[in-house]
């Protein structure tokens, strides 16, 4: 069996393929980032043996293409985190960096912590959708909220007692179309006209995520209906797990799904004192989707609080048993993502005692 460890690149990709067992190089090449160049390398894979797995560094945009064409072929694809090829370069007798180096880094990388222990990549176009869609509406919040930074302080230049009245900022269709009103009756100029501009621009993406809202609410429903039906889970919450997941399929277990969303406990241990610390690495915005159901459901379900009562009284900080509250969550989502074939009917209802969530 061989390990083709990927190095990918906007216009380029170079693929190594290492031996299984020993990491022993058996053939490089670089290929074009085109259907052709990707075809050559399956051409490639193919002459080298017939066992083999693909290991691909996780780089989300240029990596996704070539990882979607590798899937739809038929090939197994594992996805093997960038952190994880610095000590494969460092104990590497090669010195220096070049894309066959990387390559093989990730391929050893790959062989070094076991195949097995790696999340298998898994096409899933509507996951893919869906992230793009909520990866964009992201962007417009973000513009949005520079917009109205922007025209705030122009308003502090022209009128700072409109700016004070402005408590809740500009979420508000009341709040902008009076603004909007102020903004007509001030006299021609360039100020005038700039601060227009701003808040027709401000409405515009305004309604641009409203659409964006109903239209990820749908897919949504469509994609994983009992996700949303979850106490705690809205639609954007909802759309970063099943964008970020990609296919809970792909890993093989909700410990592994744990160790992907970052909210493993790592054991920190020594001596006679035994603790878990927090870990940092895996998907951030998983983890944070994790969060804001942790944090709404401390607030609004009496088996989380209860739950979160006992870890404190246990000696755990509030953090502490937060983090505990994430883990539950993620074996739960994860099940939730991949429900048994005989199960008729696994879903509570938002308004039920989650008390099941917690055992």
């Amino acid at each position: 069996m061989i390990v083709i460890g990927a190095d990918t690149h906007k216009r380029s990709h170079t693929v190594v393929a290492v031996d299984g067992v020993s990491g022993v190089v058996r053939g490089q090449r670089t290929l074009a980032a085109t259907d052709d160049g990707m075809l050559d390398a399956l051409r490639f894979a193919a002459g080298l043996d017939e066992e083999r797995v693909w290991a691909i560094e996780d780089c989300r945009h240029v990596s996704a293409r070539l990882e979607r064409m590798l899937v739809a072929a038929g090939e197994r694809v594992i996805r093997v985190a960038p952190a994880l090829t610095g000590p494969t370069r460092q104990s590497a007798r090669t010195p220096g960096k070049s894309d066959p180096v990387d390559a093989t880094a990730v391929a050893r990388a790959a062989v070094r912590e076991g195949l097995e222990s790696f999340p298998a990549a898994y096409l899933d176009e509507a996951a893919m959708e869906i992230r793009v869609l909520c990866d964009y509406r992201n962007q417009l919040i973000v513009e949005r909220t520079r917009q109205i930074n922007r025209l705030r302080w122009l308003l502090v230049a022209i009128a700072p007692s409109w700016e004070a009245e402005l408590k809740r900022g500009l979420k508000s269709q009341r709040v902008r179309d009076r603004l909007a009103r102020q903004l007509a009756r001030l006299a021609p100029g360039a100020q005038r006209r700039v601060a227009k501009t701003i808040l027709a621009r401000i409405n515009h993406i305004t309604q641009e995520d409203h659409d964006l809202l109903d239209e990820l609410t749908a897919l949504v429903c469509a994609h994983s209906p009992q996700l949303l039906a979850q106490r705690g889970v809205g639609t954007v919450t909802a759309a970063i797990i099943i964008g970020h997941t990609a296919g809970a399929q792909r890993f093989r277990s909700d410990a592994a799904f744990a160790r992907h969303a970052g909210v493993a406990p790592i054991p920190a241990s020594s001596g006679n004192t035994t603790r878990y610390r927090l870990h940092r690495g895996g998907d951030r915005q998983l983890n944070r989707a994790l969060h804001i159901i942790a944090i709404a459901n401390s607030s609004t379900d009496p088996a989380t609080r209860a739950y979160l009562d006992r870890k404190t009284a246990e000696g755990k900080t509030r953090l502490e048993a937060i983090r505990c509250l994430k883990r539950h969550l993620a074996r739960r989502i994860y099940h939730l993502l991949t429900p048994h074939p005989d199960t008729q009917n696994p879903l509570p209802p938002k308004s039920a005692n989650t008390e099941l969530l917690l055992t």
